[in-house]
């Protein structure tokens, strides 16, 4: 434990420069006593720490001073070039730089360390490009030139002008105060607002981007999963949704209630099979989750969507019914 809080004083004064006792003693959660022990055995061990006296005095590292991150054990040395391997950095335009850092980090780790966590990290596969079923893993392609001013914008807290193209909407130029960037299952959204209200906007249907000199309006702090998390209830709630009666083998039960956005109710019947009344964004999200399941589901209700499931069904009836001699 004390050579992790050995390395963790060094990097904090790496970061921060010069620091008090009392400020080191609490970002350590230790008492300053044991900061100052740590002083006194870093300079033991030829770490180039000093000391300031003064009203704003601390103690500094000279300066140039480059340590091996020898606090790393394996398992965090394997993790930090597993990170490597993410796609949310893909998304956000940050690939080069990514591969970049990780070759630094690599190069600052202990050599034993170096040797036996590149090695491991070639036996773990980390989101591939498809699923067992040869299925390609949707990721967003965004442009790096409008996802590196979308980026420029949230990070410096400036006001962005993007063109966005709807779904079913002609493209259109809009301003918007950017306050965040998530990416979920390789997709990228921008989270801001316009003119006060919530907006979310999907990284792959931005036809360009510009960063403004305007500051956003935006408050200093924000704490995004929060912020995702509301939006996404929001978005479930929200639109033209459906709700449906649906009859369904106990054994395709997951698959149904993954692709719904709420289960308001479920029961077993006399034939051993489940009744769930489920609600979907809209009747093409209905039909659609319905068709994966068929023959092993069937909507009892409304009679609306039964009479689309039946028309597709037809349709391809119609079409392999014949003879292709």
């Amino acid at each position: 434990m004390r050579a992790d809080r050995l390395v963790s004083l060094v990097l904090l004064l790496r970061r921060h420069g010069r620091l008090p006792a009392a400020t080191l003693a609490r970002e350590l959660e230790v008492s300053t006593r044991t900061v100052l022990r740590d002083i006194e055995a870093l300079s033991a061990a030829g770490v180039p720490v000093y000391a300031e006296r003064g009203r704003h005095g601390g103690f500094a590292l000279l300066p140039g001073f480059r340590t091996e991150l020898t606090g790393l054990n394996h398992e965090e040395a394997l993790a930090l070039l597993v990170a490597g391997t993410r796609r949310g950095a893909q998304v956000f335009g940050l690939g080069s730089a990514l591969a970049s850092a990780m070759l630094k980090v690599v190069d600052a780790l202990p050599e034993n360390y170096r040797t036996t966590a590149s090695e491991a990290a070639q036996r773990l596969l980390i989101d591939p490009e498809t699923d067992l079923l040869a299925r390609r893993v949707g990721d967003d392609d965004v442009p790096d030139a409008v996802v590196t001013e979308v980026r420029r914008a949230v990070f410096a807290g400036h006001k962005l002008r993007i063109h966005y193209a709807a779904v079913d909407q002609a493209p259109q130029w809009r301003t918007v105060d950017p306050i965040g960037l998530v990416t979920v299952r390789g997709q990228g959204y921008l989270l801001a607002t316009r003119s006060g209200a919530d907006r979310t906007y999907r990284l792959s249907r931005l036809l360009a981007a510009e960063e403004l000199h305007e500051t956003a309006q935006r408050p200093d702090r924000v704490d995004l999963h929060s912020a995702w998390q509301e939006r996404s209830t929001r978005f479930r709630v929200g639109g033209n949704q459906v709700t449906v009666l649906v009859q369904v083998d106990p054994a395709r039960r997951d698959e149904l209630v993954s692709t719904a956005l709420t289960v308001r109710s479920e029961e077993t019947g006399t034939d051993g099979k489940l009744r769930l009344e489920v609600t979907f964004q809209d009747f093409r999200h209905a039909e659609w989750a319905l068709w994966q399941l068929a023959p092993d589901a069937e909507a009892l209700a409304p009679q609306s969507l039964r009479i689309r499931l039946h028309n597709r069904a037809a349709a391809i009836a119609t079409r392999y019914g014949g003879s292709t001699t």
